[in-house]
């Protein structure tokens, strides 16, 4: 590496992208490509860094495996901000295979947190837990202790174990102070600003109120009987019933713990669950079915007794019935969730992070932007979908520590 990439790729690591392309934006050698690429990516020009690695990775020769293995990295990082989920985790693996062969230890690192991090965003926990046991981030620079501490705060967020998480994060906050990168300690407020955001709403004997994660996390610890809208369960201290295959079913219990100890009418719980405005004989057999089911999918934890009026849920070992429902309840609103992040999503990374068909998402998307909640930019295989910006405030950036390259 000569002194100007040498000095490019120092830039870069202190999070400058401006300084390296002082030095490198005439060249076109492949480290120069690839360091180009690493400071397009950072000052959010993702296409043109995307082309730029991909260039710099063909341009290295066959001698130069570290190189293009590098080059793979970042271009993997790239998907991972533009949210191409679909990107081929299998050369992101060899890649990282090359760079531990080599001795590159830190690039292998920041390979194995990429795929981390992609998993989190599909919502296999499982799998990010088992690939982060195996890295130490005690022999790592700071700017990748801080994605590790990030990793693990979201990691323990999904788990709600919101005590670890702020632990992480403040673990977090100390090593980004000393990578001495901005936006990497942009990136740990925005993580902090997770846990005081309100995450679920609380309703209970008819009233409503909004929980933050720690609440939630307290709730659920409770002794009392909770029907969980968020992952359509129903559950008291000694069991939990998912009814996440049976739509009918928890829309009554739904219908039922809102209204504990009250009963809920037939008509309501005939509204509720079949959406008919009228509840008439058919109807009314209906209900008495899938009462009976759900009956019996609960017996074990409560309940569900005939009133004059229609039904009500008494808890075989709680005292108290709450439903732990979203913070906001709209059509689409899984869909919203993942953009309210500020990052651009594609219908199919939208598709693969919900468990659904790119279709259904592309109907929820263009009912979604004709409402003018989301926006879409580029066309064809190269749309994104975005909620609008705040004006004022910047999207988070994913790419705080680039890569030296050569």
């Amino acid at each position: 590496m000569d002194r100007l990439t040498a000095a490019a790729a120092r830039a870069l690591a202190a999070g400058d992208p401006l300084g390296a392309l002082n030095r490198v934006a005439l060249r076109d050698d492949p480290p120069a490509l690839a360091l180009r690429g690493l400071a397009m990516a950072q000052l959010g020009d993702l296409v043109r860094a995307k082309a730029l690695l991909r260039r710099a990775g063909r341009a290295f020769g066959p001698r130069e495996a570290v190189a293009r293995a590098r080059c793979i990295v970042a271009e993997a990082e790239i998907a991972l901000v533009s949210r191409d989920l679909g990107w081929p985790a299998k050369a992101l693996d060899a890649a990282r295979a090359t760079l531990e062969a080599h001795g590159d230890r830190v690039n292998a690192a920041h390979a194995r947190y990429l795929e981390v991090r992609r998993f989190l965003l599909i919502g296999r926990i499982r799998e990010a837990e088992r690939s982060l046991a195996d890295l130490d981030p005690a022999r790592l620079p700071p700017a990748l202790r801080t994605v590790h501490e990030l990793v693990v705060a979201g990691i323990a967020i999904r788990r709600l174990r919101t005590g670890e998480a702020r632990a992480a994060l403040a673990r977090a906050g100390r090593a980004a102070d000393d990578a001495r990168i901005p936006a990497l300690s942009a990136e740990v407020e925005g993580a902090c600003l997770v846990l005081e955001t309100p995450a679920a709403r609380l309703i209970s004997r008819g009233e409503d109120r909004l929980l933050r994660l720690d609440e939630v996390e307290a709730v659920l610890a409770s002794k009392a009987f909770i029907v969980d809208a968020c992952r359509h369960v129903v559950r008291d201290p000694g069991k939990v019933v998912s009814l996440a295959q049976r739509p009918v079913l928890f829309a009554l219990a739904r219908a039922l713990g809102e209204a504990w100890p009250g009963d809920v009418p037939r008509d309501t719980l005939v509204a509720r669950a079949f959406g008919s405005k009228i509840a008439d004989e058919s109807y009314r057999a209906r209900l008495r079915v899938e009462m009976g089911r759900l009956r019996k999918v609960l017996r074990a934890l409560a309940d569900v007794r005939a009133t004059k009026q229609g039904f009500a849920l008494a808890p075989r070992r709680a005292h108290e019935v709450v439903v732990l429902a979203g913070p906001v309840e709209e059509q689409h609103g899984a869909v919203l969730a993942f953009l309210a992040d500020g990052e651009s999503w594609s219908s199919s990374a939208l598709g693969l992070a919900l468990g659904t068909s790119q279709r259904t998402v592309q109907r929820a998307l263009d009912a979604l932007a004709a409402a003018g909640t989301v926006q879409p930019v580029g066309r064809g295989r190269a749309r994104r979908w975005m909620t609008p910006p705040v004006p004022g405030f910047t999207t988070t950036l994913l790419l705080p520590a680039p890569l030296p390259i050569g």
